[in-house]
């Protein structure tokens, strides 16, 4: 045989060789992708909003953890717990972080992590020292819905408002942001949005942090996230604040915010949107 063709023969087995690797590489195999957000806006969470997350959670079989900690109240969760079996859950439980071996395990065994209202500054406290974020996070990658109402809206960002801020003007660092769970990372999720009147600390947070994109959900209305797609259910409207591909003017401490360009979507219940 000719050494050409030899060689051609070689080259040949080899490019077999190399793409049927390529089709057992990790970027090939199945993984796991993370599970769904359900981020409420607060006020009562309508039916249309736990029928879509108990079907997203495994419907009737869905078990249930409730985390209160953002709540001061000796009953809080209750409600919730209450919620969630009313909405047909097998199984929903209220889980305190006291014995954090058993709220692990709870965490471990849920389909569904939920987490009420009140104040996310005091939540994130209250979990800070059980490492039990990093058990949420592991659950959320691997497929595990989590959802929250109100507060428990705002710890599902990575930059989490805090409350405070100034509602009456545009400012620059206006609006406090501090570390949240960090599951919707790119966004700064804003809950009574239209109710209480909510724009001005938002539009303030992301013209000072262009790189991230502004959720302002209202009352009784949910986002569904999945990846970059966004399903709104429940009852209002969810306004998108864009400013990434805008052109943002630097602004000091205090001084108004300026930018030109910036992206503003509104959706209401029904719609469905993919993040740029």
């Amino acid at each position: 045989m000719r050494t050409a063709d030899v060689f051609r023969r070689s080259w040949l087995t080899l490019l077999i060789v190399v793409s049927t690797l390529s089709l057992w590489s990790t970027d090939n195999l199945a993984q796991p992708s993370a599970g769904p957000l359900v981020v409420v806006g607060g006020g009562p969470t309508v039916a249309a909003i736990t029928a879509r997350t108990l079907e997203l959670a495994g419907g009737t079989a869905a078990r249930v953890v409730v985390l209160p900690q953002s709540s001061a109240l000796p009953d809080a969760g209750d409600t919730s717990v209450k919620m969630w079996l009313d909405a047909g859950a097998s199984d929903a439980r209220k889980v305190l972080f006291g014995d954090v071996a058993a709220a692990r395990a709870a965490i471990e065994q849920a389909t569904l992590i939920w987490m009420p209202g009140g104040d996310q500054n005091r939540f994130m406290d209250a979990i800070a020292p059980t490492g039990l974020a990093d058990v949420i996070r592991a659950r959320h990658r691997a497929g595990v819905v989590v959802g929250g109402t109100s507060a428990g809206a705002a710890i599902l960002s990575a930059s989490m408002m805090t409350g405070e801020a100034d509602l009456r003007s545009l400012a620059s660092g206006s609006t406090e942001l501090k570390p949240g769970l960090g599951l919707w990372p790119e966004v700064i999720v804003d809950q009574h949005f239209l109710k209480r009147q909510r724009h001005n600390r938002l539009l303030s947070a992301i013209l000072d942090h262009p790189s991230l994109i502004g959720v302002g959900i209202d009352e009784s209305t949910a986002v569904i996230v999945r990846g970059r797609d966004l399903e709104v259910v429940g009852v209002s409207a969810v306004v998108v604040l864009d400013a990434r591909n805008g052109r943002v003017t630097p602004a000091s401490a205090g001084q108004p915010v300026a930018a030109t360009d910036a992206r503003v979507t509104v959706l209401r219940a029904g719609l469905r949107y993919t993040l740029p």
